[in-house]
């Protein structure tokens, strides 16, 4: 099994957030899995998002879109797209080099989903746990705020972040679906088909 990150965030320049986004071209397309049917979509520098169809495939691209406004959208599949759903269905992966997410969002944002990277597959952790981590105890609520905005489902495990009670607590894609996650992480967790202890924990490349 491969020991090195699975993934890495790579931060989108504020100059392709710029006009809403038009400056970026965003390929897409839906795929079916045993959690549910996903929505895949990249730029030319990564995956950009990745969200379950919870209530239709035009809700969910508009969810897409609202994020992208201005990018000019293309329904075909691309490389980072299929590398993404190899590693979701935690196939073994022929790729040298970890799957790039291209991502957009505050400095907290991005360190609140480059810290759910580091929690070990099939492990739960909590929002002040998670908020400790980061050296923010007490900002618990803009860390629970920051991993409801989580862009990739699953790839950035938010499914894995629990109330400090032991409780599930919600989860943005259904809690039927967290709860499958989460078993089917613990099922797994030993097998050899498995994901490695985590889905990445790359650190953050910023750009300069």
């Amino acid at each position: 099994m491969r020991k090195e990150p699975l993934v890495s965030i790579v931060r989108m320049d504020p100059k392709e957030m710029s006009d809403g986004a038009d400056a970026l071209t965003i390929c897409y397309s839906y795929e079916f899995t045993p959690f549910g049917e996903l929505l895949l979509a990249a730029t030319a520098r990564g995956l950009c998002y990745l969200a379950f169809v919870t209530t239709g495939k035009e809700a969910v691209l508009d969810e897409l879109k609202h994020r992208f406004p201005n990018a000019l959208y293309k329904q075909e599949s691309d490389a980072y797209q299929q590398h993404a759903l190899t590693l979701v269905l935690g196939l073994e992966t022929t790729a040298e080099e970890p799957l790039s997410l291209h991502l957009a969002g505050t400095d907290f944002q991005l360190d609140v989903w480059t810290e759910l990277l580091k929690i070990p597959f099939g492990d739960k952790t909590s929002y002040g746990m998670l908020a400790a981590k980061l050296n923010r105890p007490k900002a618990c609520r803009a860390v629970g705020t920051a991993v409801g905005n989580n862009p990739i489902s699953i790839l950035i495990p938010c499914h894995r972040i629990v109330r400090s009670s032991g409780a599930l607590g919600g989860y943005h894609w259904g809690l039927d679906r967290k709860i499958a996650l989460l078993a089917w992480e613990e099922e797994h967790q030993q097998q050899k088909h498995a994901l490695c202890s985590n889905y990445g924990s790359e650190t953050l490349k910023k750009e300069k």
